[in-house]
């Protein structure tokens, strides 16, 4: 043999690429829907707590509101009528004054809640991106 010639492989040391078979790759795409899957539970879980945590301080408010009016109604009524009749006023008026006070608070407690609940958003981004999976998963079929 001349030096210049080229070097012979044996036939098992040649170098060739496996191809995945079927199963093998429809395993690895049940591993990524799977993974695809379990990242936006994750991110729903995520988006929902703030929008609980948010919807949990609105009912918080609208609760406080309606214990405020009770206690006030209960507790406080009978000693703010009879503080308003001590100004000359007859007592049915007095009444009508302290009635239209525990509106007002109960209102203001109530308007706040609102505020409030209505900050409260669906999990926008969860739902993009499981239609974009929808959509993904329907165009290649």
């Amino acid at each position: 043999m001349s030096e210049h010639a080229p070097a012979r492989r044996p036939a098992a040391e040649v170098d060739t690429e496996v191809e995945p078979s079927i199963g093998q790759l429809i395993t690895s795409a049940q591993k990524d829907l799977s993974s695809l899957v379990k990242q936006e539970i994750a991110l729903l879980k995520s988006e929902v707590k703030v929008s609980v945590r948010l919807g949990g301080l609105s009912i918080a408010l609208f609760a406080a509101a309606g214990f405020v009016a009770l206690l006030a109604v209960i507790l406080l009524s009978f000693f703010f009528v009879y503080l308003v009749h001590l100004t000359g006023l007859g007592l049915v008026w007095s009444y009508g004054i302290v009635v239209l006070v525990y509106l007002l608070v109960a209102g203001l407690l109530g308007f706040v809640g609102y505020k409030r609940i209505t900050k409260v958003r669906p999990p926008e981004r969860s739902i993009h991106q499981a239609q974009e999976t929808k959509d993904t998963l329907l165009r290649k079929k």
